[in-house]
């Protein structure tokens, strides 16, 4: 072979290289979301001066962090083709079960906590079954569960404490160290960061491991992708969707908690609307609402969106109306963007 003919095929690998990276990148979930973070970033970087501290950067971590855990789990069942629309007032069914349990019963808090746990497994245990079980839609169901929630948590804590919201129990044994666990925070440089943030983080990694390097991972695709020829396959379809379910479950649980040891008393009227929140975050971050489509990191950028955009406007001195406006738009963007690449993707 002659070296002129040598030197074109090298070439024509490298350009087939080059191609097969870019079209690489461009099959990435969350490449829409990053496009939307980059722009909000750079919006807010330029109108609003606070906006460019580090005590901003901290709080905006902080606001998407909270969110973020809960829209993490939300994200993992969309790619498995299904919704949960009761997350929002779960976060504070699991506060206002461990703070009553503990005041009334005059618990340990730890002790309540994990009750308040199982409380919360068994709920997402319950959505799972349900949608399993009987070929409802997980919109139905949790639509039903959302409602049902927010009746317990306004009725049994006004039979209880006569009130809307709980005593303290900031004065009970083990609220300290529960609150450094759930709700403390720690100084980098002078900076106050919040433990949530860490946690955040770490279930963000742990969700991408277990997506992309486990055998579960794969049936969890499998799953929102066709569920029927999963199921032919032999993966366990009812199995893997009632653990999504669960896995909602405690990251309600989790952020629950957070809010329990962050401020001591619960409103029982409290999550309301969040559940929306959550699935905007992931479908922001590239979470196809037909599944089988999505990524952890990608419902981390959501989140973080979230957080921009709800911390700028303050620091811009908007008006905080605008803070729905510009989420809808982000949505809008991510919808248009993720079927675009969507189809392109189909047509290679």
């Amino acid at each position: 072979m002659s070296t002129a003919t040598t030197a074109a095929s090298a070439s024509d690998e490298d350009r087939l290289r080059r191609h097969s990276g870019v079209s690489a990148l461009i099959r990435r979930p969350e490449l829409a979301s990053l496009l939307g973070l980059a722009l909000v970033f750079a919006l807010f970087m330029f109108v609003a001066p606070a906006f460019r501290s580090l005590d901003a950067v901290a709080t905006i971590l902080y606001a998407s962090s909270t969110l973020g855990i809960v829209a993490l789990a939300v994200g993992l069942l969309m790619i498995g083709d299904e919704f949960d629309l009761s997350s929002g007032v779960a976060v504070t069914t699991a506060a206002l079960a461990a703070t009553m349990l503990n005041y009334n019963l005059h618990l340990n808090v730890w002790v309540g906590a994990v009750i308040a746990l199982g409380i919360s497994l068994a709920i997402g245990a319950l959505n799972g079954v349900l949608v399993t079980r009987t070929g409802i839609p997980s919109f139905l169901i949790t639509l039903a569960a959302f409602l049902m929630l927010q009746g317990l948590n306004l009725a049994v804590t006004k039979l209880v404490t006569g009130q809307v919201a709980t005593p303290s129990i900031s004065n009970m044994a083990g609220f300290d160290s529960a609150r450094a666990v759930f709700a403390s925070s720690f100084s980098i440089g002078g900076v106050s960061i919040r433990i949530t943030v860490v946690w955040w983080l770490l279930f963000v990694a742990i969700a991408s491991f277990v997506l992309f390097r486990t055998t579960f991972g794969n049936w969890i695709f499998a799953v929102g992708g066709n569920q029927e020829a999963a199921r032919a396959s032999g993966v366990p379809v009812a199995r893997v969707k009632i653990i999504l379910f669960m896995t909602v479950a405690f990251a309600a649980w989790f952020v629950g908690m957070h809010t329990l040891f962050a401020f001591d008393s619960i409103q029982a009227g409290q999550g309301v609307g969040n559940e929306f929140l959550y699935i905007i975050a992931a479908v922001i971050g590239g979470c196809s609402m037909n599944g089988g489509r999505g990524t952890a990191i990608g419902t981390a950028i959501g989140a973080l969106i979230f957080g921009l955009t709800n911390q700028g406007i303050v620091y811009a001195g908007w008006n905080p109306d605008w803070f729905k406006f510009f989420l809808g738009a982000m949505l809008l963007f991510a919808v248009f963007t993720n079927t675009a690449f969507a189809r392109y993707t189909d047509s290679r």
